[in-house]
């Protein structure tokens, strides 16, 4: 956590960007010392839980009401299509080619990459520079997370339950095929051994 804060204060303070700063410091921190830091990977993903729900409890109590004052229609309708078509079509040509059938490719363009970076990002972008329709940009960002926290918190169980039964029908195909998992923790990466399957 200290070598996070100096990162971000020393960029600060030379006129850099601190969030990119301290990113850099966790790359090359975790490469230098990945062997030795299981309880710090362990700290750092219960922490980013409690990190995510104060994010959530900002964005609910200060940037959503900012949306009170009235959203034009183009506002709506570019939110909604950044929930959909935007982010869906990209997922689905990641998939081309690999033999997934098309509910698949729907259920990952639905819950596919999501988060609350978007907004994060957009503010680091309206604070760094004077652009035009910042406004909108933003009222565009914090819209669309809102309808995104709304809309996959709605589906998520029942959209899980009808794609598991559903690659349960489908019998031999290329989604019930075995594959072998990679880590997507710094923990798990850490546990495995230094070889590898030649």
């Amino acid at each position: 956590l200290g070598i996070a804060l100096i990162a971000f204060s020393t960029a600060e303070i030379i006129g850099g960007n601190g969030f990119i700063s301290a990113f850099i410091a966790g790359l090359v921190l975790g490469n230098t010392v990945r062997g030795q830091c299981a309880a710090l990977f362990e700290f750092a993903e219960s922490e980013g839980q409690l990190l995510t729900l104060l994010t959530f409890l900002v964005f609910g109590a200060v940037l959503l009401p900012t949306l009170g004052d009235g959203v034009d229609w183009q506002v709506i309708v570019y939110s909604v299509l950044s929930l959909t078509v935007i982010r869906m079509v990209p997922a689905a040509l990641s998939l081309f080619g690999t033999g997934v059938r098309g509910p698949t490719t729907l259920f990952l363009g639905w819950f596919g990459p999501r988060g609350l970076a978007s907004i994060l990002f957009a503010l680091l972008v309206l604070e760094e520079a004077a652009i035009p329709l910042s406004d909108e940009i933003l009222q565009i960002t914090i819209l669309t997370v809102a309808l995104s926290i709304l809309a996959h918190g709605i589906t998520a169980a029942p959209a899980s339950r009808w794609y598991a039964g559903l690659v349960a029908r489908m019998g031999d195909c290329e989604e019930s095929k075995p594959v072998s998992e990679m880590p997507h923790r710094f923990g798990s990466m850490a546990a495995e051994p230094a070889g590898g399957d030649d």
